[in-house]
């Protein structure tokens, strides 16, 4: 990535991510059709080729800290229990029966009062390794006692960043293999410490790839988000865009002040800033003429001060205190990377309607050492570790997925209807959102896969 917001010159530092350019892949110039993103049979395709392949998340491991508690999460027509047993170890079930099919648990999280599951139905128990331990009239089966052979069906389950990720696919590689190279270039980031402070879901009128998609570029900054300009580069000349043979991308964009393409007032970037200057005890009036120095400055004081504020920004390079670093892990997961925590988002399908979808924010915030309470600057909320996050679910306008997130969520109820339109007439995209176009070459690559 070329840095065009300064002149001073950089000592090379050796911390933090790796900021090689990946070498381009071959992209096709194949029409990204709007039926993609309504049409039944495409819908089925994905539940068929493309979900029972993923590494997915059900939840945070801080979840469950006990033996007995768990997790749930739903995908499609599947529901997922994610339990903690007695030896502290966590398995992943499809959340089942196996008498007659009834669904052992409903609710999100829990814990097992008696150490075991019990269907509500007829009383079957299962351990939380899955074994089936009792049922009613054992002795009434003709092909046998079913304890110990009627196990619940336990998939593939692992932990990375304090996330739970299970999938459905029993011959899938490993996590760390899938996430290559991103859980290689995020551990610096130490999300398992981080704790959760922010937990929105939101059901919306649009098909889960176009969250993906959005997330996938920054050319809708200037007019979706157009305060962003006053505080960042998001011009494409100053970002650097990777695309990963796994699948997954990245963004490497600027931050800490304006690229030389913005031509507003001082005042508007003092202003954008002012939570971070105020917390870092930063004086910004001295580049009131130079707001191209301003990123650099602001990297020297946050190094300056970081331990005495808590921080331990020794595996971070000097652009990671301040620039945005954006992954997104293929299919539907999106990392946007803080010094002092990560926002995290995720489109999930929705099991009948391919025009509407689930759209997840959490907001993970790494509290300083010692620190109770702490400003969000990305969420303009001061948040407690004390406090038990609430998860807030509803529909579009019902609850708030911060201010930027938002302004996202505007635009998506529109697209959908738009790409709906017989009007439609396939895309034509900017060199710059060719993430977006490797994301759908990746989906097709699924889908040209046998069924599950």
């Amino acid at each position: 990535m070329t840095d065009t917001t300064s002149s001073e010159t950089r000592v090379p530092n050796p911390r933090g991510i790796s900021r090689e350019k990946a070498p381009e892949p071959s992209i096709s110039d194949r029409p990204i059709r709007g039926e993609r993103y309504w049409s039944q049979d495409f819908a089925q395709l994905e539940w068929e080729r493309l979900w029972p392949r993923m590494w997915q998340v059900a939840g945070r491991v801080d979840q469950i800290p006990n033996a007995g508690d768990y997790v749930t999460y739903d995908i499609g027509r599947d529901s997922i229990i994610a339990v903690r047993g007695d030896d502290a170890r966590i398995r992943a079930f499809y959340n089942v029966c196996q008498h007659r099919g009834n669904q052992l648990v409903t609710s999100e999280v829990g814990s097992l009062s008696s150490g075991e599951f019990q269907c509500a139905y007829h009383g079957w128990r299962f351990a939380t390794t899955g074994e089936c331990t009792w049922v009613h009239d054992e002795d009434d089966f003709p092909q046998g006692s079913p304890c110990g052979r009627r196990n619940l069906v336990e998939i593939p389950c692992d932990t990375w960043g304090g996330f739970i990720w299970f999938n459905m696919d029993q011959t899938c590689d490993d996590l760390r293999t899938w996430l290559s190279p991103v859980a290689d270039h995020l551990d610096a980031y130490r999300m398992e410490d981080m704790k959760r402070t922010h937990w929105v879901t939101i059901e919306g009128d649009w098909n889960w790839k176009c969250v993906q998609d959005n997330f996938n570029e920054s050319y809708h900054l200037p007019f979706v988000h157009p305060q962003t300009l006053a505080s960042m580069n998001e011009h494409h000349t100053g970002c650097q865009f990777d695309l990963y043979p796994s699948g997954h991308a990245r963004m490497l964009m600027p931050g800490g002040g304006p690229g030389p393409q913005y031509t507003g007032r001082p005042d508007r970037t003092f202003q954008s800033l002012k939570q971070d200057f105020e917390f870092w005890e930063f004086d910004p009036e001295p580049y009131r003429d130079d707001l191209a120095g301003l990123r650099l400055a602001l990297q020297r004081r946050k190094r300056e001060l970081g331990a005495s504020k808590g921080f331990d920004f020794s595996n971070y390079s000097d652009e990671q205190l301040t620039d945005h670093y954006h992954y997104t892990v293929f299919p539907s997961i999106s990392f946007s990377m803080k010094p002092d925590g990560c926002i995290w988002l995720r489109g999930t399908p929705h099991p009948t309607d391919p025009t509407k979808c689930l759209f997840d924010m959490w907001y993970l915030t790494l509290f300083p050492e010692g620190a109770t309470e702490y400003y969000s600057n990305s969420m303009r909320d001061w948040v407690s570790i004390d406090h038990q996050v609430e998860h807030q679910v509803g529909r579009v306008g019902e609850v708030s997925a911060g201010h930027g997130i938002d302004q996202d969520i505007a635009i998506w109820s529109t697209q959908q209807r738009g790409l709906m339109s017989r009007g439609y007439r396939d895309d034509y995209m900017p060199y710059q959102e060719r993430r977006i176009r490797y994301f759908h070459e990746n989906i097709d690559r699924y889908l040209d896969m046998d069924p599950m």
